[in-house]
């Protein structure tokens, strides 16, 4: 077993969880909740590890606030 980093935003048009794992490619998708999002975040991944763990592009570091 792995465990990935999502990030989620809250789309304002559409009221949908929008979730991606940084570096990733293709590890992307959207739920009406959280609790649907991770369950369709699992279902990629698990997709798209089917034919091995793709080489990671990049890794989540964290947030930072900017002051303008």
């Amino acid at each position: 077993m792995r465990t990935f980093t999502a990030v989620v935003e809250k789309c304002l048009e559409t009221g949908l969880f929008v979730g991606f794992i940084p570096g990733f490619p293709g590890a992307h998708t959207q739920g009406d909740s959280l609790d649907e999002l991770r369950s369709n975040l699992q279902e990629v991944i698990s997709m798209l590890m089917e034919d091995g763990m793709p080489e990671l592009k990049s890794e989540y570091i964290g947030t930072q606030l900017v002051t303008v």
